[in-house]
């Protein structure tokens, strides 16, 4: 089994910087894990125990739409972090996920850095601020993909 250090994390797009005490109270919720192509890592309306941080390989973040069997809103690849609905309750997840191809990422226990969190309000803080851009860029993806898919269908419809 890989250890997951500060200095580890740090190599991580998403978490570069971040002061390394914080880095080190992060390792110990994480480990290092791989995921054949195909693996279902996450389905719409489970329960979010773990979130990634994509170290290689890619990952399809999909949305089940009534109709069609799914459309795929983003793909994410090395330095992308997969799972926000960790964060915030109710923690169920409002996407799926699968792997494209094999996958290497550094898994959290999201329970236990939720508990970090909650006594190291620094470390909610910075983390909180990173897992919100992540939040607006996710966002503007499923709007784009969705709009598209609306006028490729020739819904006019309005809401």
């Amino acid at each position: 089994m890989i250890e997951v250090t500060a200095a580890s994390l740090d190599t991580h797009r998403f978490l570069h910087g971040m002061p390394s005490d914080q880095l080190a109270e992060l390792a110990k919720s994480a480990s290092v894990v791989s995921f054949q192509a195909e693996h279902r890592l996450f389905e719409d309306g489970g329960n979010t125990t773990r979130f990634w941080l994509i170290r290689s390989g890619r990952v399809a973040l999909d949305l089940a739409v009534p109709g069609d069997s799914r459309v795929v809103i983003e793909i994410l690849g090395m330095g992308d972090v997969l799972g926000l609905s960790w964060l915030l309750p109710p923690f169920r997840w409002t996407f799926r996920a699968a792997a494209v191809g094999p996958v290497e990422a550094f898994e959290f226990d999201a329970p236990l850095v939720r508990g970090r969190c909650a006594s190291n309000p620094a470390l909610g803080y910075e983390l909180t601020r990173r897992f919100i851009g992540v939040s607006g860029h996710r966002l503007h993806a499923t709007r784009l993909k969705l709009l598209r898919a609306s006028s490729v269908s020739g819904d006019q419809s309005r809401w």
